[in-house]
């Protein structure tokens, strides 16, 4: 049995003679569920509290589940999960919408960076839904819902409604101006619940840490340490950035190197992860500490890191750490476009990145870019061909792969009115014919998928009629196109929620769930981006 193999860094409570029996479950195979630190954090904060008795669900394996669980709660990092939440919904006997449930059922909640994004497409879905951070949100949730553990379900709802960061999708009223159209409003149905509901945000100086170490992962008996949250940098596309803000550091001395200790005692592989691990303010101190001679044999990985970070003493740490390659995010070679999405990058700082790499003992440089940016030409992505080229030349005999994704709009950010460049399926063809006449790597990411990913990024609640048809097709670009043909008149095209740029005075299904920043900072950010040429492209 997979839970057999676990270490575990931390001691579960014993559950009390009046425990809450809830199912925490994580929509995916044990191997990419456990490899969530997210999923990990959020587990091991139920199981430490004796109110609760906790059992966990995934899609091939579970603990011994509860008869009658009071609590369901779901942890989602990708939007095509959906499919096995709803399959987990039936497997249990639960109905798959919240207004066909009764006291019987368990109350279910979810949270995760794809709901606290845009929850509406799975509204319907959940009776509760928790936008942020959980280190703040889940004692909060837990305990209003002890104190009405026995009123009937209504009264449950607009309880926890009360609670900051609790979102209650049934005690919102949505109108459309057609029901092929944009929404006329977000309103809640009395004035009893709060007209928005803001994402709550951990502002501690201590940040997360694996709770749970197994060679069972899909990243084998890894313990994973986060080093930043949120980023700087705020490019106008990203959503790990904006939706996360404020960029948090905790102190390397009195946290991380604490955490890699504990970590260190059971495991020898280390991942350091955060959006930009790499401009924490004390990296170097982090990097001096693992150099030391009694870790030569610990195995160490970093997540992307910005571009002019890269040195040689950071390449020749991750070669002595059995560490091959290492990624930047450039986005694209094109000077302008970078400075149209906020990337504060040089082509000659990417091409000492690649230099310091090689110099250090790393073999490979793997690079993110980006096709269909708003604003983007054919010239830009030619001037990406021209950046692979001269990073080629500079570094030879270091391996290049560039891996490419196309611009879908996310919530929360500068570019959320954008839609999706119908061109940016060929643009990607034309990075694939150039660069692999240069024996360059290029791995790019779905065109159809980016085009599913935007739907449900921008979507509302009308597409969860849509999803539960879609899942019995196929989670393929043709199965959502067929959805929507045949409910047809009852919800806006494809093209609505996917390639229309939208009005920035038009309501947004998530208009009424308040991100970290203001509308009117989003559309200053939107405004400066505009200035230097966003809306000329092809």
């Amino acid at each position: 049995m997979v839970f057999s193999s676990e270490r575990l860094l931390f001691t579960p409570a014993t559950p009390d003679d009046h425990a809450i029996p809830t199912i925490f479950a994580f929509p995916n195979q044990y191997n990419i569920g456990i490899t969530s630190l997210g999923y990990q954090i959020v587990w091991a904060s139920l199981a430490l509290r004796p109110d609760l008795m906790v059992s966990r669900l995934f899609t091939d394996y579970h603990e011994p589940l509860p008869r009658q669980p009071e609590l369901l709660g779901y942890s989602i990092s990708w939007e095509l999960d959906y499919v096995n939440i709803l399959a987990g919904l039936e497997f249990l006997e639960i109905p798959l919408y919240s207004a066909q449930r009764d006291s019987s059922h368990p109350l279910v909640f979810g949270g995760g960076p794809v709901l606290t994004a845009n929850p509406e497409p799975f509204a319907d879905f959940f009776d509760v839904i928790l936008l942020g951070d959980g280190e703040i949100l889940l004692d909060n949730f837990i305990d209003a819902y002890q104190e009405v553990r026995t009123a009937e379900r209504n009264t449950q709802l607009q309880h926890l409604a009360q609670v900051p960061g609790v979102y209650i999708p049934s005690l919102y009223q949505v109108t459309y101006q057609d029901l092929t159209s944009a929404i006329a409003s977000i309103q809640p149905v009395s004035d009893q619940i709060p007209t928005t509901v803001s994402k709550q945000t951990y502002r501690g100086n201590t940040l997360s840490a694996s709770t749970v170490v197994t060679e069972k992962a899909a990243w084998e008996n890894i313990y994973m340490v986060e080093v930043v949250r949120s980023c700087p940098e705020m490019c106008r596309f990203c959503l790990a950035s904006y939706l996360t803000l404020p960029f948090r550091t905790p102190s390397a001395i009195d946290s991380l190197i604490p955490a890699i200790e504990r970590g260190l005692k059971v495991t020898d592989r280390i991942g350091l992860l955060g959006a930009s691990v790499t401009q924490h303010p004390e990296f170097d101190v982090l990097l001096d500490y693992l150099n030391q001679p009694q870790y030569d044999h610990v195995r160490l990985s970093i997540a992307s890191v910005r571009t002019n970070t890269v040195t040689e003493k950071l390449a020749q740490t991750l070669t002595k750490r059995n560490t091959r390659s290492i990624t930047i995010a450039v986005e694209s070679g094109s000077q302008r476009l970078r400075e149209i999405i906020n990337k504060k990058l040089s082509n000659d700082e990417i091409i000492q990145a690649a230099v310091n790499a090689k110099a250090g003992g790393l073999k490979r440089l793997k690079i993110y870019g980006m096709v269909g940016v708003p604003g983007e030409e054919i010239a830009d992505v030619e001037e990406t061909v021209g950046m692979m080229e001269q990073i080629k030349r500079a570094a030879p005999g270091l391996g290049l792969t560039l891996g490419c994704s196309t611009f879908v709009p996310k919530a929360h950010t500068p570019f959320q009115w954008f839609g999706v460049n119908p061109q940016a399926q060929k643009r990607l063809k034309l990075l694939q014919k150039k660069l692999r006449s240069q024996a360059i790597d290029f791995r790019p990411e779905s065109y159809n998928w980016s085009v599913i990913q935007a739907l449900i990024s921008r979507g509302d609640r009308r597409l969860s009629q849509l999803l539960e048809l879609t899942r019995h097709y196929g989670d393929s670009l043709g199965s959502f196109r067929r959805a929507f043909k045949q409910l047809r008149g009852q919800l806006p095209e494809l093209d609505f929620y996917v390639y229309t740029d939208w009005s920035t005075e038009q309501v947004l299904p998530w208009s009424h769930l308040l991100g970290p920043l203001p509308q009117a900072t989003l559309l200053k950010h939107l405004g400066a981006a505009t200035a230097l040429g966003v809306g000329d492209g092809e």
